[in-house]
This record gives structure tokens, C-alpha cells and sequence, in this order.
């Protein structure tokens, strides 16, 4: 007995001291590991922790707030900035420039996996193969660029009209009839019926029906953690494709959210590749012409919406509340509308050629960019040499939007203020390269927005119809305007809640218990 007792411990002495090697050479080689990791970087500075791991990153991300923690870091360690074991971030418009430029040996990193709408196939958002981005963008440039969507301007003003409606008809208040209006989300049913509109050839209804149609906000804002979780730790990404987590995802069979909108967009494309398939003048149709498969389409047309709607929507809220906020802007603003003869809806051609107009709506994508997720591209092999630095091969540089866009060293010390006069004052030279680094909120070169001049058009026409003469609305913010719109999650900003009041002529209002503007976009 006691000879099997000393042998059965002697076993367990022996697989003790084998877990002992082995935790010991994982120690040694985590070890190993991070001091490869902060090694082949040390020469960029950033915040400490970042060197080892990506958990700092992961902390500020999911706080909501990153795109200031990057102008901060930036601010604080310079124009290039270490903020994970392999990843760098910069403000450098010129830095930034050159990484997207046409014939740039970066690649796009795998914070692109996140914009998958299918953790199985790949869209033109997420396509990392230059060849099969480039081929992609070939198919959908001509329906983006509304060459062969000939109604694309009409399909627009259909849905301006729409949102002129609904608010005529809802939430004009007077002196004895209060209607608070939440601007923000009918900004966001107003980008959404047009994305949609010009995708399928119908708008979805949210202004229609002034509702979240299929609850499609809801559950798309409930659902955006999970997604900046990815674009941080991508190999989640790989792990969404198991059976078990894939059933947790959205589906064309749900009956409402992101999951409806597939089941929209499976139906709508299936109808013109079906028996009885046609091929409108629209969007879709151009895709389609220009060879788009079935799967393919499917998935760009919900790209579209993701990608397309709450993007402008974010541009027209902040840029709307910066307006109302501002009586010698708003002042301004009126009477250039006031001086000329206009359309309604005003045209595209007429927008563009008001100054004041154009300043306004380039501020306001200034002051806050739509976009501001990480977008980290790869350094080719070989590495690269920045601000005199070598950066190695591998390292994923990204980008802080709200750094490059308030950096007084570009745009003044008045950087932090809604001031539209930047753009028509001063030296050319100045104002060609405030134009040029404003570029930069679309995209560059190969990675341009596909969907620009669709969110342009859209900008230039929703500021005009509620200030042109003929129905004109006063706005009057609800409470409080000094907390700022700052909350944001997977690159997009959330919950558009700007309270304002409208009426048809200037007038005294009592807010009647709404004592506070929120304003986090």
C-alpha cells in the first residue's frame, strides 16, 4: 500500500513539475513577446501601457469617447503617437494623405474585418485585396456617381419634400401650441428614406410613417458594441463564423432591425435577377450592369445604408446645431438665401453657388467629422520612414479625425470654433489647403467614399428648404446647448437627441418642462 502510495506520488510530483515547465516557458515567451512588442516601437512615444498591450486600447475605445483620447494622446506625444503594442495613430494630414494616395504600397489592416455585414464575405467597406477592392469599385463607381442613376437629384428632392412635410404637418409650434421636435433623429429618418430610395428605388418610410421603421435605429445603436469590439480585437471576427455565434447574428429572416433590412435587400435584389427581372435607371440597376452578382449586391446595398445614412445624418445634426446656436451664423446664412432667386427644392447647381452656404456645410464637417474610427492601414514590407522615424513592417497606422480637424497648428487657434469665415478669408495658398485637408473626411485615392457626391447633394439641399422664404421655420433650442455631443461607439456617433422648437415666425416659447438640449450625436 505504501508502495502505491509513493508511486501515485511520484506521478503527481512528476506532471507538477511538468505544469511548473510549462507555465514557465508561457511566462518566458509572453514575456518574450511584449518585449518584441515595445522594442520594435520604442522610439514612438504614446502612453505606456499601450507598448505591451491593446488593452488600453480596448478601454478608451469602449468608453465612447475615443476620438477624443486620440486628439488628446496626439496632442500630448506628437503628430504620430503609439497607442498599441503594433499600432500607431496620426493627425498629419500630409502623413495620411501619402499612406491613401493611389499608388500607395499601404494596405487596409484588419480593422476592416469589423465591416462585415456577413462574417463570411467580404464588401467594398471591408475587402482588404487591393485587386478585389479595385475591381468592386469599378462595378458601383458610375451608379454612385449618378452617371447612370439619372434621377438621382430627383430621387433626393422627393425625399427633402418628405422631411419639409413632416415637419410642417408635426411640429410647427406657436405661442399657444408647443410641439418639441427631436431634430436629430428626423435628420436620421431623412437619410435613411434617401439611402434607401436611391438603393432599392423606395424609401423605407421612416419619414412616412415618422417612426423607426422595423426598428432598424434601435437595434442597430444596441448592436454597435459588439461591432467596435471587433474593429479592436479582429480575430472575434473569425469566432462570428462558428455555427453556434453565427446564430446570434442578424438574419434576412428576422422580422425587424439590421435583419429585416437584409430580408429588404435579398427581396428586392432577387426580384432583378428573378425570371421577371428589369433593369431601372437607378443604383442598383447600374451595379447590376456592371456586374455585380446577386450575393455581391445584396451585400453593397446594405452597405449603403449603413455606411450612407448615418454618416450624413451626423453632418446634418451637428452642422444643423451649430447653426441654431450661432444667431451671426444663422444671421448670415438667411440672407445669402434671402438674396437669390432659388428652386424648391433648391438644386445642387444652386447650392454650389452659394459662398456662405458652402462655408457653413465645410465647418461643420470640419468641426465634426462624421467619420472618425481608426481606418489603420498596414506599413508594406521594407517599412517606412515618418517624421525621420523607421516604422517597420507590419505596424498598423490610423487615423484621428478629430485631432487632424482641430489642430491649431493647421487651422488657427480659433480651431475649436464654429467659424465658417475660414473658409473665405485670408490667402488662397491658406484656404486651397484648408480644401485640401478637408478631403480627407471622404477618404483619399483608392480608399475615396464611393457615396460623396450622394451626401453632398443631400448637404446642400437640407439646410436651405427650412430657412428659404417661402416656408421658412425659426428654430429655438430646448434647454441648455452646453454639453457637447461627444458619445460614440464603432466610429459613429449615437443617440441624436437635439431638441429645438420650429416655428413659422419669431416668437416667445416656454419650454413646458423640456429644460435641457441633449446633444450626443
Amino acid at each position: 500500500m505504501a508502495f502505491m502510495s509513493a508511486r501515485v506520488q511520484g506521478v503527481l510530483d512528476h506532471w507538477q513539475a511538468l505544469a511548473c515547465v510549462v507555465l514557465v516557458f508561457l511566462a518566458v515567451t509572453w514575456l518574450a513577446q511584449v518585449l518584441r512588442a515595445w522594442f520594435r516601437l520604442r522610439h514612438v512615444h504614446g502612453p505606456f501601457s499601450a507598448s505591451f498591450s491593446n488593452f488600453w486600447l480596448m478601454r478608451h475605445v469602449s468608453a465612447g469617447v475615443m476620438h477624443l483620447d486620440l486628439a488628446e494622446v496626439c496632442e500630448k506625444y506628437g503628430s504620430l503617437a503609439r497607442i498599441g503594442p503594433d499600432t500607431l495613430v496620426t493627425r498629419d494630414p500630409e502623413i495620411w494623405r501619402r499612406m491613401l494616395a493611389v499608388r500607395t504600397p499601404y494596405k487596409r489592416s484588419d480593422w476592416y474585418d469589423a465591416m462585415r455585414l456577413d462574417p463570411s464575405r467580404d464588401n467594398v467597406l471591408s475587402e482588404r485585396n487591393d485587386d478585389k477592392h479595385n475591381e468592386l469599385r469599378a462595378k458601383m463607381a458610375a451608379g454612385y456617381s449618378g452617371k447612370e442613376n439619372e434621377n438621382l437629384e430627383e430621387t433626393i428632392d422627393r425625399n427633402v419634400s418628405a422631411f419639409i412635410q413632416l415637419i410642417n404637418t408635426e411640429y410647427i409650434s406657436s405661442s399657444s401650441d408647443f410641439k418639441p421636435l427631436d431634430f436629430g433623429r428626423k435628420a436620421q429618418y431623412f437619410t435613411l428614406d434617401v439611402i434607401s430610395d436611391v438603393a432599392f428605388g423606395d424609401a423605407f418610410g421612416f419619414l412616412e410613417t415618422n417612426s423607426d421603421v422595423h426598428e432598424y435605429i434601435k437595434t442597430t445603436e444596441e448592436n454597435l458594441p459588439a461591432i467596435i469590439m471587433v474593429s479592436v480585437l479582429p480575430w472575434l471576427n473569425w469566432a462570428l463564423q462558428s455555427p453556434i455565434l453565427k446564430s446570434l447574428l442578424p438574419s434576412d429572416k428576422d422580422q425587424l432591425g439590421l435583419g429585416k433590412i437584409m430580408g429588404i435587400a435579398k427581396q428586392v435584389v432577387g426580384e432583378r435577377f428573378g425570371p421577371n427581372k428589369k433593369s431601372p435607371r437607378d443604383m442598383l440597376g447600374s451595379f447590376i450592369r456592371h456586374g455585380l452578382t446577386q450575393k455581391e449586391a445584396e451585400s453593397e446595398c446594405l452597405v449603403q445604408i449603413l455606411a450612407g445614412s448615418d454618416t450624413t445624418a451626423t453632418a446634418i445634426r451637428a452642422t444643423m446645431l451649430y447653426i441654431i446656436t450661432n444667431p451671426r451664423v444663422y444671421a448670415i446664412l438667411l440672407e445669402e438665401i434671402d438674396s437669390v432667386s432659388l428652386s424648391s427644392p433648391i438644386q445642387d447647381s444652386e447650392a454650389r453657388k452659394l459662398r456662405y452656404l458652402q462655408a457653413v456645410i465645410k465647418e461643420g464637417l470640419r468641426i465634426f467629422p462624421p467619420v472618425t474610427g481608426l481606418m489603420t492601414k498596414v506599413v508594406p514590407p521594407g517599412g517606412d520612414i515618418i517624421n525621420s522615424l523607421f516604422i517597420p513592417k507590419g505596424t498598423k497606422i490610423g487615423y484621428c479625425a478629430w485631432g487632424m480637424f482641430r489642430d491649431k497648428k493647421i487651422w488657427g487657434e480659433d480651431a475649436d470654433v464654429f467659424y465658417p469665415e475660414r473658409w473665405l478669408e485670408g490667402p488662397v495658398e491658406k484656404i486651397q489647403a484648408q480644401e485640401s485637408t478637408l478631403e480627407l473626411i471622404f477618404g483619399y485615392g483608392r480608399w475615396q467614399c464611393l457615396g460623396k457626391s450622394v451626401a453632398m447633394i443631400e448637404l446642400n439641399k437640407i439646410f436651405v428648404e427650412p430657412m428659404a422664404l417661402g416656408q421658412r421655420w425659426y428654430f429655438h433650442a430646448i434647454g441648455d446647448v452646453g454639453e457637447s455631443f461627444e458619445k460614440m461607439e464603432a466610429a459613429r456617433f449615437i443617440a441624436p437627441n437635439i431638441e429645438v422648437s420650429l416655428s413659422m415666425k419669431h416668437i416667445n416659447l416656454v419650454s413646458k418642462g423640456h429644460v435641457r438640449l441633449v446633444t450626443v450625436l
